[in-house]
């Protein structure tokens, strides 16, 4: 399966760049499944210590107008996150994408932050804590949502469930890429998946603190690439077969 990880611009117009270059680079490398950053569709909200109503609807609003442009990304599996409203509670909603089943809801945020620049606890409120895998064209896909990330027994679950990928839609500090990353890795040895992820980057000056890099590491937990300012998006073939056979051997066979 060859696969996509970005990061994208968090300040619109640099957004506008950057989906128009991914949308070619998508094409010329003739991708498959391409992972958005989380809630990448308007700018990182929740930096703002205190909740404004007005700044959610446009941020919804914008989530939604943008399915119509999902098939820019032609012949593709497109999978992020949005914020949405149900039955009057704030979420931050995984999609999967594609031109065969059209737009699929998936997995809520459940594991939420509070603290400076991450006031997202705030802003939305948690799932229902189901973390059930989406399974497209016989690939099984289990979403972490960036702080999810780090509850590992939710990857040990979706292993044992037989996940492909793991999906890490992310914003996060441009000082932690490096713990990121590490929790990638880790994230691929317990469940015995490939870990895919992506994350918009700030400019300096800007308001929200986003570091970019996206990634992809291999069920053994090895860095198979990352993306970077010169190069924001990676696309790579991966053998779902190697995150098959991965399930019978350490650490993934020994019991809980």
């Amino acid at each position: 399966m060859r696969v996509t990880v970005c990061e994208l611009q968090d300040s619109r117009e640099g957004f506008s760049r950057d989906w128009a270059a991914l949308v070619r680079h998508v094409q010329d490398h003739a991708s498959e499944l391409v992972l958005l950053p989380e809630m990448a569709f308007s700018p990182w909200f929740a930096w703002r210590r205190e909740f404004d109503p007005e700044i959610w609807r446009a941020a919804v609003q914008s989530h939604s107008d943008w399915q119509s442009r999902l098939p820019e990304l032609a012949g593709t599996v497109v999978c992020g996150t949005a914020p949405v409203d149900d039955a009057g509670e704030r979420r931050n909603r995984a999609f999967v994408f594609s031109s065969g089943s059209g737009y699929t809801e998936s997995h809520d945020k459940y594991h939420l932050p509070d603290e400076e620049g991450f006031w997202e606890a705030t802003w939305y409120g948690r799932g229902n804590g189901g973390f059930i895998p989406h399974w497209t064209g016989g690939i099984g896909l289990g979403f972490l949502i960036c702080t999810e990330l780090w509850f590992f027994g939710h990857a040990r679950t979706y292993g044992d469930l037989g996940v492909h990928l793991i999906l890490c839609p992310r914003a996060t500090p441009r000082e932690t890429r490096d713990k990121w990353l590490a929790g990638g890795r880790a994230a691929s040895v317990v469940s015995g998946a490939f870990c895919l992820s992506s994350s918009p980057v700030s400019s300096a000056g800007e308001p929200a603190n986003l570091g970019g890099q996206g990634w992809i590491t291999d069920p053994e937990g090895d860095v198979l690439g990352v993306t970077s300012r010169n190069q924001p998006f990676l696309t790579l073939d991966i053998d779902t077969r190697l995150a098959e056979a991965a399930k019978h051997t350490y650490p993934r066979y020994v019991p809980e």
